[in-house]
């Protein structure tokens, strides 16, 4: 049967380039800016800045890496495969650290282990001694501080994935194991840690993308990074030219990150895939297994959410106490509430429009490639940090400044202006409706279309009397994850935001800076509060469906 070829609208597929066009735009900047840099520059940046700023960053991003891949697997396949106490609760309190950006954690722990701070103050009151000196305890403020301090916060990313992986690939697969005589170790390394590889990949890179991006836990916590080199280098010597070529370095980095993804993927969709929903086979600890197990699973929450918030709350009751809200508070919300809102607004349009685009290439007569291209190309936006994308876009809105200077005030200057900070949060954050929709596009069976199309619908009455009330739900999340990450968004914030206009994440980041924790300590608090509902949607929505157990039913009759 012969469908016909639906017209296709401009406005969606003007929609469509423009959008990917915008997130390749601070790229093609940063390339030109660092061509254009003076050849004095490379000497410098390789004699002093480039040697500790590469090895630091090397070692972060190894020693994240591994404390996320064990921590988020072990604690996964745990609470996936194993029946011990707290089980159920571990299972979504596990997700709780990813509602700290890590910059707040960092700044919690920074005065929880200050020598005047509550834990050196409680142990030297215990221990009877008044020297701060007398109870040597590791530095925070070092590259392994850093490290504990991020991989707490970002190994959720791992564990979403190897759960998912543990309850719907591998449920069938373990039970044959244990069937053959595995169990324990064996089952884990045989088994289950080769079918949940690809899933733990993919959480990884995730996690590394995340450090990478990261300007504030890095630099209370005394670590010189390449993302926080591009930043003293524009701020402190005002060389744009100099951060564009370390941030083209950085941009080295994400593509072998983007692959690494790119590679779990490819190998997710070739594993061995079973019943999705099959229920878990999970073994019932002994009571000194179980209780390591619970202690294994409580430390990182422990250490990524409890100790850092409850730090916070303490610290902002005694502010709030003594001298009230902070003044600008109100202010704070307001401008991360107003720039958020904005970006969001302007980002779902561009996301709905890029789903759309790719969904109408789908079609059965299908010529060309363009919308699903498109749609590629905007996810890669995600993966540049908001540092880098922040530089690009200093560039390009420099560039276009000069132009209009040259030929007259025909456009207004963007350089400085809330417009270019909301194009950053553009940039960055398409690819979390985009990605979110085409996936619910994906659920919605072409027949509709075609019936929609056989009934004289246009491709935009489709779109708003079919496609809309389908989306909605996805929508809305998109919606709700899009302004929350623009809310914590700390270096994008920082480089591009207007003269005099704070948000709650810069609130905090100078308090940091001037050493007062306890003033920003309400404006931390109150982004963790954002962050929550980002957990109560994973927790919901993330949890794989489990089927219930068929009863046996007996042959024989009662007697």
């Amino acid at each position: 049967m012969h469908f016909p070829r639906p017209r296709r609208a401009g406005s969606i597929r003007l929609g469509a380039a423009l959008s990917a066009a915008l997130v390749a735009l601070p790229v093609l900047a940063l390339a030109i800016a660092a061509a254009r840099g003076s050849g004095d520059l490379w000497p410098h940046l390789i004699r002093y800045v480039l040697p500790q700023a590469v090895l630091e960053t090397a070692l972060l991003l190894a020693g994240v890496g591994v404390v996320v891949v064990g921590v988020g697997t072990g604690t996964a396949w745990l609470v996936s495969c194993h029946r011990f106490p707290g089980r159920r609760v571990f299972s979504s309190a596990l997700v709780l650290p990813l509602a700290l950006p890590t910059y707040v954690s960092a700044y919690a722990w920074l005065d929880v282990m200050h020598p005047a701070g509550p834990v050196q103050s409680g142990l030297r009151a215990l221990l009877g001694v008044t020297d701060p000196r007398a109870i040597p305890l590791p530095e925070i403020r070092s590259l392994p501080g850093c490290i504990m301090v991020m991989g707490s916060v970002l190994f959720p990313y791992v564990y979403l994935a190897a759960r998912a992986a543990f309850l719907t690939q591998g449920a069938d697969l373990l039970r044959a194991g244990r069937g053959l005589g595995a169990g324990g170790m064996r089952l884990f390394l045989s088994i289950g840690l080769p079918m949940a590889w690809p899933a733990i990949a993919a959480g990884a890179s995730l996690a590394l993308l995340e450090t990478l991006n990261d300007v504030g836990a890095a630099e209370f916590l005394g670590v010189r990074t390449l993302t926080v080199s591009v930043y003293v280098t524009w701020i402190t010597r005002s060389s744009l030219e100099g951060a564009a070529q370390i941030a083209l370095m950085i941009l080295a980095l994400v593509a072998a990150l983007v692959a690494l993804e790119g590679w779990a993927r490819s190998r997710a969709r070739g594993a061995h895939a079973v019943r999705e929903g099959a229920r878990p086979d999970r073994r019932t600890l002994s009571p000194l297994a179980g209780l390591f197990a619970a202690l294994f699973c409580a430390l990182p929450v422990l250490l990524g959410f409890l100790v850092p918030v409850s730090y916070l709350v303490w610290a902002a009751w005694r502010r709030v106490a003594e001298f009230g809200l902070p003044p600008d508070l109100g202010a704070w919300i307001g401008n991360s509430a107003l720039l958020s809102g904005a970006a969001t607004l302007l980002v779902l349009p561009a996301a709905l429009s890029l789903a759309a685009g790719a969904r109408g290439d789908a079609m059965p007569d299908r010529r060309a490639m363009a919308g699903p291209l498109l749609l590629r190309a905007s996810l890669m936006g995600y993966a540049l940090p908001g540092g880098i994308a922040a530089v690009g876009l200093i560039v390009a809105f420099g560039g276009l400044d000069d132009l209009t200077e040259r030929f007259g005030d025909w456009a207004p200057a963007l350089s400085g202006t809330a417009a270019a900070l909301i194009l950053a949060y553009f940039v960055r954050f398409l690819a979390i409706p985009a990605g979110g929709l085409d996936a619910a596009y994906a659920r919605i069976r072409p027949q509709m279309d075609w019936s929609a199309r056989s009934m004289g619908a246009g491709r935009g009455r489709l779109l708003w009397r079919v496609h809309l009330p389908l989306l909605l739900p996805a929508l809305s999340a998109a919606a709700l994850l899009v302004f929350l990450d623009a809310m914590k968004e700390l270096p994008a914030t920082l480089l591009l935001r207007p003269f005099n206009r704070e948000t709650l994440a810069t609130a905090l980041y100078a308090e940091a800076a001037r050493g007062t924790y306890e003033e920003g300590a309400v404006a931390a608090l109150a982004l963790v509060v954002v962050g929550l509902p980002v957990i109560g949607l994973l927790v919901a929505g993330g949890r794989p469906k489990e089927r219930p157990p068929k009863r046996m039913q007996r042959s024989e009759s009662r007697p």
